[in-house]
């Protein structure tokens, strides 16, 4: 059995004057720029104000300063994703790029892909999406029936992908796909860098419940690949998007998508002290738990950064923390002066509005928790 125990942890004097500035950098830009908080990773896309923050230094932290980044470590940008996403920040934009592509490609991507890639994500000028998601395939993701076959210089690519972020807004998408048949599932697996305005390439939105369009289905047909754009080893997808999912399931965004709900409601609680005494046990369990996981994942980061590949601990953080979103827009939604309306007059009312439509799909991004419980299960 694997050891999935997490370290206790702390940040440094060096890490919390980093937060001191992007927490002041926030303020006053937010103010400025006129932008509402919004829900984690579900604030608003952005690109200029991305590229503030990448002129800053807070895109593409981890990137090395040959490819464009800034050489810092995986701790050092959990404490500056932790204050956007407290601060309900416009990250959309860079972040899927920022989060697992360029990871992904410092990891297996060849040097010719490093210096072509990455410094676009780290000046926050390319945004990429993830197709792992299929119609029939969700979290499964060995279930993906997507396939390229070998043709002169590269591969031509078929297949559906789908609950595709920002498709229709970003330049490349990463695409899990099967290179050959094999009967274990998580063999013949591989991944390809796919132009998004390559011919073949079709993107239709999925509209939410609130009218928005973030997610999009995305129908390759006979797209040409060129080899140099197989990122890592033909037939090793399985091994690398394990990998990447690390990266993926333990970060701020998988428990904060709801705190700048819970911050408002504490401004909705000083404006209103009847509401203080029925509300102070539910604030004190939503904030104890929240702490807990906040700590986990910041463990998480720290074994990223002595090389460590935490992918159970990650999936464990990671299924506590959406369970925990989803908990704390139901305790919360006790305390509503009234039915949720997208038209609140207050913060509070409008980020629960948002919160309690999009509150379903947070335990299935980044995989369902169902998954999850069984791949942490057999570490057990």
């Amino acid at each position: 059995m694997a050891d999935i125990s997490f370290s206790v942890t702390s940040t440094t004097a060096a890490e919390e004057s980093t937060r001191t500035e992007v927490r002041r950098f926030l303020a006053e830009e937010m103010a400025d720029m006129g932008i509402d908080p919004g829900l984690g990773i579900g604030g608003a896309y952005r690109p200029d104000f991305s590229r503030k923050l990448a002129a800053r230094g807070w895109v593409g932290m981890s990137i090395p300063r040959r490819y464009g980044g800034h050489g810092r470590s995986a701790v050092e940008r959990f404490v500056v994703i932790e204050e956007l996403l407290a601060a309900g920040a416009p990250v959309s934009a860079h972040w899927i790029a920022d989060r697992q592509t360029a990871p992904s490609i410092l990891a297996f991507g060849t040097e010719e892909q490093r210096e072509r890639f990455l410094p676009g994500i780290a000046a926050a000028q390319t945004f990429w999406s993830l197709g792992m998601s299929e119609p029939d395939a969700g979290s499964d993701l060995a279930a993906v029936r997507s396939a390229a076959r070998k043709v002169e210089g590269g591969w031509s690519l078929s297949g559906t992908k789908v609950w595709t972020t920002n498709a229709h807004l970003n330049h490349y998408l990463v695409v899990l796909c099967r290179t050959s048949q094999d009967s274990d599932r998580h063999a013949g697996l591989s991944q390809l860098i796919v132009d998004l305005h390559a011919s073949g390439v079709d993107v239709r939105p999925i509209q939410s419940l609130d009218g928005r369009n973030h997610f999009n289905v995305v129908t390759l047909t006979d797209v040409f690949v060129s080899d140099d754009l197989v990122l890592g080893q033909v037939g090793d997808g399985w091994r690398q998007i394990t990998t990447e999912l690390a990266h993926e399931r333990a970060t701020p965004d998988r428990f904060m998508s709801t705190y700048s709900v819970l911050r408002s409601f504490l401004q909705h609680l000083a404006d209103d002290s009847e509401l203080l005494p029925s509300a102070r046990a539910a604030v004190g369990t939503l904030t104890a738990r929240l702490w807990a996981i906040r700590q986990m994942s910041l463990a998480v980061a720290r074994m990223i950064d002595s090389g460590q590949t935490p992918a159970t601990q990650a999936a464990l953080v990671k299924d506590l923390g959406t369970t925990f979103e989803q908990d704390t827009i139901a305790l919360l939604r006790d305390y509503m002066p009234g039915p949720a309306r997208s038209g609140g007059t207050t913060l509070f009312e409008r980020l629960m509005a948002e919160a309690i439509l999009a509150s379903p799909a947070f335990t299935l991004r980044g995989g369902t928790s169902e998954v999850l419980r069984t791949m942490i299960a057999r570490q057990l």
